[in-house]
């Protein structure tokens, strides 16, 4: 069985980038995931990089051609159309497949506090204030929204430290500092194939 999924133009099908994130994305991104790890083919093609896959195909042509791009988000399963204009929730997928779905804790509201935590990672702050309010409209409380940003910074810490606790190390001992070193900025290429700046 073979599932494919044609998008609207999208600068990328994760949901987390852009002025806002998605967390309908997040979430269908997710979806796929589980369906590829249920061992179902998965393809995807993005109208704005992949134009020639939505000209190939004579079902999505036709969409195209009767809907234009309201025909789009489309899902088609060997080949023949099973979801037009929107994305398919998870138990969708899995009744394409026949496959048990798994139940899912993620409602409205949980997919706020993961894009609020996504918005602190990348530092959007129209992001931020976006999910805050929809999540303020789902009656979201601010302990929790307040929890979802302390997780995210300090995921987002995390690799800071790290590279602190590297040059704390290098500098505090002088053999090590001392000790020679891949080229770096500006040097000769790194033996990854690159150099680690510029």
């Amino acid at each position: 069985m073979k599932i494919q999924v044609f998008d609207p133009p999208l600068c990328c099908a994760t949901g987390i980038c852009g002025p806002a994130v998605d967390p309908k994305l997040v979430q269908f991104a997710a979806d796929l995931e589980w369906l590829a790890k249920q061992g179902v083919e998965v393809e995807r093609f993005n109208l704005s990089q992949q134009p020639r896959a939505f000209d190939d195909n004579p079902a999505v042509k036709s969409a195209l051609e009767q809907e234009g791009n309201d025909a789009l988000p489309l899902t088609l399963v060997d080949g023949a159309v099973a979801c037009q204009g929107k994305y398919p929730t998870r138990e969708m997928l899995a009744g394409y497949a026949k496959l048990e779905a798994e139940p899912s804790i993620v409602t409205d509201a949980v997919r706020e506090l993961i894009a609020i935590g996504a918005a602190i990672a990348s530092n959007c702050e129209s992001c931020f204030k976006y999910h805050y309010n929809e999540a303020r409209k789902l009656g979201v409380s601010k302990d929790d929204m307040r929890l979802a940003v302390e997780t995210a910074q300090a995921v987002k810490d995390a690799p800071a430290r790290s590279v602190l606790a590297l040059a704390d190390k290098y500098l505090a001992d002088r053999r090590v500092a001392s000790s020679p070193a891949s080229p770096c900025c500006g040097g000769a290429d790194t033996a990854a194939g690159g150099k680690c700046c510029g």
